[in-house]
C-alpha cells in the first residue's frame, strides 16, 4: 500500500505541474516543468522501503517559442490524460487493497 501511495503522490504532483504548465502556455519566458518519481519509486521498491520515494521537479529542454515560452500544449494535454488514467488505476488498486483488508476482518456469524 505504501508503493501505491507513493505512486499516487507522484502522479498528483505531475498533474499539478502539467496544469501549471498549461495555465502558463501563453506567459512570455515561462519554462515548462517536469516531474519524475518513477526512478525513485523503483529504487525504493528494490530496497524494500517504498516510503523512501522522492518526487523531483525539473525543467524541460524543449526549445522556446518566439515569446521565450517552451510549453507544448499538445504534450501537456497528453501528459494530463495519461497521468489521470494512471491515477485512476492506482486508486482502484488502493481500493482493492482496502476491500481485501475489510473482507479479511469481517466476522460473519
Amino acid at each position: 500500500m505504501q508503493a501505491i501511495q507513493a505512486s499516487l503522490d507522484g502522479l498528483a504532483a505531475r498533474q499539478r505541474i502539467s496544469a501549471q504548465n498549461l495555465a502558463n502556455s501563453e506567459t512570455p519566458g515561462y519554462t515548462a516543468q517536469t516531474v519524475n518519481f518513477e526512478d525513485s519509486l523503483s529504487a525504493a521498491l528494490a530496497s524494500g522501503d517504498p516510503s523512501r520515494t522522492t518526487i523531483s521537479t525539473g525543467v524541460t529542454a524543449d526549445p522556446p517559442n518566439i515569446n521565450g515560452n517552451n510549453v507544448s500544449v499538445d504534450t501537456e494535454t497528453i501528459s494530463m490524460i495519461d497521468t489521470g488514467l494512471k491515477y485512476q488505476l492506482a486508486t482502484q488498486e488502493m481500493n482493492n487493497k482496502f476491500r481485501i483488508l475489510h473482507d479479511s476482518t469481517r466476522q460473519d456469524l
